[in-house]
């Protein structure tokens, strides 16, 4: 019996955003000195994020999974290093519905 080919994905579809993801969120006094005050996305918060820290180069130089925070993003995720994969909890921790 032959195996079964995996269906091949349309070009051009559009892909959703999960409505979680989507859903604007009010950063925290520590988040909004990197991100800003509005309300914005998990998704948004991520790049501006990823934008500080290479805008200010916080990346290890030898280690690019490590990230080496300044004064505003240790406020943020409480430790002097985190890896780029730890990163997603420790601010989500600061991204507020209310």
């Amino acid at each position: 019996m032959a195996a079964k080919k995996p269906a091949a994905k349309k070009s051009g579809a559009k892909r959703t955003v999960n409505a979680a993801f989507a859903k604007p969120l009010n950063p925290s006094p520590e988040l909004a000195e990197i991100v800003g005050t509005k309300p914005l996305a998990r998704f948004e918060a991520a790049k501006k994020i990823w934008d500080y820290i290479k805008k200010h180069g916080l990346q290890d130089k030898k280690n690019k999974r490590q990230i080496n925070p300044d004064e505003k993003l240790a406020a943020v995720i409480g430790k002097k290093s985190i890896t780029m994969f730890e990163l997603t909890a420790k601010y989500n921790k600061h991204l507020l519905k209310d």
